[in-house]
């Protein structure tokens, strides 16, 4: 019988493992530099022409190789970085599985020139293809320098899939930015085409790295993140106010003990800590390094090892959306344009005797806010009855008595300490921060005042069910419903009645009486599609708070509603007793504030 299976010569192995590795130039450049950073390098210049398909040059002052090891380096498998199975669950390198290096050599013109420290010459070798072609010993300071030529001149059904130069450099660029980031007291320095256009100094601490790459005004308006979460987690970093944000997740730069990933679940977490205080279709901007024991995750799930796989994906979920969310949530922050004060002690308002909302929405209130929310112009603008005790009918003129008279002792949170100075256009409170003109959106405060209120007031009781008339019957697949069997508890405290129905069955018995039965079953399918990919789904509770977000919007003061000054007090004490009130919950801004430089600046006086 003739035999059909076959040993693959070395130099077509090293092209395979090529398309793993080496996707485009970019792909080249981060291999390199992760094998600088490993070696310790202080000081990196990357050179680049035609956006690196013509050539890439990568020149450090790490702790270089002798002759054995610049041989030895260019084969498969080959590696410093681990030496036993122990080590792949214990990583503190960036590089280790020992394939980088043939495998570029295998898709191009590779010169390696290196000298260890205190070795008395350097090595340079040169190949071509994957095959050496010459080598010598010659005079070189301590370090490394790889060029790389001519990528993919072997296999030009790759390099014809490579894009125009400028899009291949802005993949570099995207690279050396997020080593730079991970590595504040290294200097690093990109060329393209002979002209600098990254140049970055050793740097003391990562806020200064971040004001050089992504600039000195973006510093200013980003929060530190410091948190021990115990059980071997810690998270630092900064992330973005709600106010300042981007059209892609491009500037969401997250680490794990150093190295950049773009993991899901990290993703996700994050984006679940800017719930209801950024605009939907709108990512922040963060620079986050998650510090975990190595054993509880595997960096070698993905070949770029962008992805990884936690053994608790749940617990690092929970840790990092409740530290995001604990940064957001008081508004200290506020007080000063870049003043990153911490949490502030917010005045818990008296409860009024007439509510704002009512306790429980009825089935009425409920079947009229089923919709999606849609705010259109003339909703906002309409007055709905007196929702606050209108029996002061003060005139609102500068002669009125403003807040900064009342009580020192009542006026403890931010919005509270605020002058007010009158209303505009029946819809914004105008007030007076120091020197700053601040202006509050009276409708934007209010409906996050009835949001946080009902939503906390609501979950903290039972949720009424609705049974279904015909309980539906669910099948998931196997991986699915392991998964879905623990979100069972959490899904009954919501108000979901499900039962398992033995093996990958469930039974939907109720819902809560405030969710479109109609989509019900998508629901759960959808929980348990979330479930499996991050361990744990929140899409129940982003559903009530649809829900809570509609009748909040309804059920509060509007636009070209008349307020008096001890209104608009109440109001502004009201809004220092919630979370996240420099947002309602969709997202818009609360307040703007305008200094008096830039007011100045407007008529000339500067």
């Amino acid at each position: 019988m003739k035999q059909s299976i076959q040993i693959l010569p070395e130099q077509l192995c090293n092209q395979i493992a090529a398309g793993e590795v080496v996707e485009r130039p970019a792909s080249v450049v981060k291999e390199l530099l992760e094998n600088s950073l490993d070696a310790r390098a202080t000081e990196i210049c990357i050179e680049v022409e035609k956006g690196g398909k013509r050539l890439i040059r990568i020149i450090d002052d790490g702790c270089g190789m002798g002759r054995d090891d610049a041989f030895l380096c260019l084969e498969r498998h080959a590696t410093s970085k681990i030496h036993n199975e122990s080590d792949l669950f214990a990583l503190h390198t960036l590089g280790f599985r020992g394939e980088a290096l043939p495998s570029i050599a295998s898709v191009c013109r590779m010169q390696l020139q290196t000298c260890a420290q205190g070795g008395d010459e350097g090595w340079e070798i040169y190949a071509e293809g994957g095959q050496v072609k010459r080598a010598g010993a010659i005079g070189l300071p301590p370090g490394t320098s790889i060029e790389v030529r001519d990528l993919f001149f072997n296999t030009p059904a790759r390099r014809k899939f490579l894009r125009k130069d400028e899009t291949e450099f802005g993949h570099i660029a995207d690279i050396v930015t997020r080593l730079a980031l991970a590595s504040p007291a290294v200097q690093f320095r990109l060329l393209h085409n002979g002209r600098p256009l990254i140049e970055v100094y050793r740097q003391s601490g990562l806020a200064e790295r971040i004001g050089a790459l992504l600039g000195r005004p973006l510093l200013a308006d980003l929060l530190p993140v410091d948190v021990d979460g115990g059980n071997e987690l810690k998270l630092r970093g900064f992330v973005s106010q709600p106010s300042i944000h981007r059209s892609t997740t491009g500037a969401m730069y997250t680490f794990i003990n150093g190295r950049y990933i773009r993991d899901r679940v990290v993703q996700h977490a994050l984006l679940e800590g800017f719930r209801n205080v950024l605009v939907k279709g709108r990512y922040p901007v963060v620079v986050l390094f998650l510090e975990i024991d190595p054993s509880l995750v595997d960096v070698n799930v993905h070949p770029t090892k962008h992805e990884v796989r936690f053994r608790d994906q749940r617990l690092v979920h929970d840790f990092i959306t409740s530290a995001v969310r604990d940064v957001l949530r008081p508004s200290g922050w506020l007080k000063e344009p870049g003043a990153h004060a911490g949490p502030t002690t917010a005045a818990v308002s008296q409860p009024s005797e007439r509510p704002i909302y009512p306790s429980a929405p009825t089935p009425e209130i409920v079947r009229e806010y089923r919709k999606e929310i849609q705010e259109s112009l003339q909703l906002y603008g309409r007055t709905p009855p007196p929702l606050v005790d209108r029996s002061f009918n003060m005139p609102v003129s500068s002669e009125s008595p403003s807040h900064a008279e009342a009580d020192p002792a009542e006026t403890q949170g931010f919005y509270s300490s605020l002058r007010i100075v009158g209303q505009y256009r029946n819809s914004y409170i105008v007030c007076q921060d120091g020197n700053d003109l601040v202006l509050v959106d009276q409708h934007a405060a209010h409906e996050r005042i009835g949001f946080e209120r009902l939503r906390k007031q609501f979950l903290a009781g039972s949720i009424e069910r609705q049974a279904l008339l015909f309980p539906v019957v669910i099948e998931l697949d196997f991986r699915e419903a392991d998964q879905f069997v623990g979100q069972l508890e959490k899904l009954d405290r919501l108000g979901f009645d499900i039962e398992h129905f033995g093996g990958k069955s469930f039974v939907l018995k109720g819902v809560p009486r405030f969710l479109d039965q109609t989509d019900a079953e998508q629901l759960v399918r959808d929980i348990a599609s979330e479930t499996t990919l991050i361990g744990k789904s929140v899409l129940a509770e982003e559903s009530l708070d649809k829900v809570f977000i509609l009748m909040a919007c309804h059920g509060v003061i509007r636009a070209n509603q008349a307020l008096a000054v001890p209104e608009m007090s109440a109001l502004l004490k009201e809004l220092d007793a919630v979370d996240f009130s420099a947002h309602c919950p969709h997202g818009r801004p609360v307040m703007v504030r305008q200094s008096l430089a830039d007011i100045e600046k407007m008529f000339k006086r500067s």
